[in-house]
Order: C-alpha cells, then structure tokens, then sequence
C-alpha cells in the first residue's frame, strides 16, 4: 500500500503537490469512487485509479546511470531553454529526476531514476552514503589543508568535512585530489577548497555508493545492471541497519557513559 499521491506521481501524473490538488478537487477515482482524502492508500496490484476518468497505471521503476557533461543543468525545467541531464535519456519514456546533483560547472556520474523512496536513501545525509570525486585545484594543498577537510570547514550553513581525502597528482601548478563526501550540500567541495584558498578548476563525481562512472563516455548514459541494483539496495540496507544500531546503543547508554572513540584514517 502506497499513498495516493505517490502512486501518481510514480506514475507520471505529475510532482505529489500537483497530484494533492488533482485529489482535493475530485478528479481522481479509486474503483469508480471519486475521493478527495489526502491520506488515502492504494494498492497498484488490487485498485483501479484514474484521473479525469482516465486509467492510471503503476509506471515501472527505471534505473539510470549518466556521464553528465559540464554546461549541463540537473533541473527537469530550465525557463531559459539550457542542456539539462534530462535531456540525455530522450528515450526514456518514465519521468524521471536526478539523484545526487551536480552544479552547472561539474561533471561525472549521476543517478536518474523514478523511485522517490531509493533517491531519498541515497542522498540524505543520516544515510551517510559516500559520493567520490576528482577534484583539480589550483595550488598544492598540503597535509594540513587536507587534515582540515577531514576536521570540517565552516560554511554559511555550518560546519562540513569530507570523509576521506587524498592527494593523488600533480598537473602543472594544480593538484588532483580523491575526495569522498556523505553530505552532499550545495557546490561542497568548491566551497570547502575555496575557504582554505585552492580554487577548483575541474571536479568529476566517479562513484555513489557502490555505482560507479568507469568508462561510460560523456555525454552518454547506460541502465544500471541488476547486480548494481542488488549492491546499492544492501548498500543503502546497511546504512539503515547502521543508524537502527546507534539509535539503540544511544537508547540503552546508561548516564555517564562514554562513546567509543573511532580510531579510523581516514586520509588515505
């Protein structure tokens, strides 16, 4: 059982606030009974749904993985007529968004998928899902800079640090870094390596969780095997029986108890 909402805009209706309103003002029927409650459930396998008496059907959930070129924006609206990651799956007959976003001057792997309850898992942060870049700077960062990432760096909204860093080559004057994030707040990465004074000139996602960018070309985009799929989902399962644990330790810890330390490097 699903609510409404979902279910139509699973289907293709529209976004869950357009299928509210198409609820509220009687136009959906569920088995020829018109309904108007915003917290009705159906059931795709047993119910009959239509909008303006139109039959709705359960859209397939689709999986995509896309090499996103820069120039190229992840909105499924742009008023000014840009390229959008969207436009790269013109045969993709689903309504599809993007999971994981990437700004307008950045490249590399995104998700594209119709399955809201995955994309959610995937891109909040409780879920820590790691995201891994190959980010060029301007300069040499050095080990305290990278030591300062780790720690976190202060921006507008709060405090943010990557989970891993490493320096991987020099380019000239410029430096390759490895670095893998589980926040995933607006254009991070720039921002953290702008405060500690390396502008960053190139930035390429590669991998989000276990899916990874590899040889597909830009520009291009592939469906995400059922082997990926598998992996993802025990993936993001472990990440969920990660935070059940905590939430239980937390909720068992007696007063004056200490959490264990975490002894981990994470430099790399």
């Amino acid at each position: 059982m699903e609510r409404l909402n979902k279910f139509l805009a699973h289907a293709g209706v529209g976004s869950r606030r357009f299928c509210d309103t198409l609820i509220v003002a009687g136009r959906v029927k569920i088995n020829g009974v018109r309904v108007t409650d915003l917290g009705i459930k159906v059931d795709p396998a047993a119910h009959q749904v239509a909008v303006d008496d139109q039959p709705v059907k359960a859209e397939r959930l689709v999986y995509w993985a896309v090499n996103k070129p820069v120039g190229h924006l992840c909105t499924n609206d742009d008023p000014d007529g840009r390229p959008r990651a969207i436009d790269l799956l013109p045969h993709v007959d689903q309504r599809v968004y993007t999971v994981g976003r990437l700004d307008e001057a950045s490249e590399g792997l995104l998700l594209m998928t119709n399955d809201g309850d995955l994309a959610v898992s995937l891109m909040h942060p409780r879920y820590g899902i790691p995201k891994m870049y190959f980010v060029l700077v301007a300069g040499k960062p050095g080990p305290d800079d990278l030591q300062k990432l780790l720690d976190g760096v202060w921006l507008s909204e709060g405090k943010v640090k990557a989970r891993s860093v490493k320096r991987l080559k020099a380019q000239g004057n410029s430096t390759w870094l490895r670095v893998v994030l589980t926040e995933g707040k607006n254009r991070e990465i720039r921002r953290m390596l702008a405060k500690l004074g390396h502008k960053v000139m190139k930035l390429r996602r590669v991998a989000i969780g276990p899916i990874k960018l590899d040889k597909l070309p830009k520009g291009k985009a592939r469906r995400i095997s059922e082997t990926e799929m598998a992996d993802l989902r025990k993936f993001v399962a472990t990440a969920k029986d990660k935070i059940e644990q905590a939430r239980t330790r937390a909720a068992n810890r007696k007063p004056g108890d200490l959490p264990k330390p975490n002894n981990e490097d994470r430099r790399g």
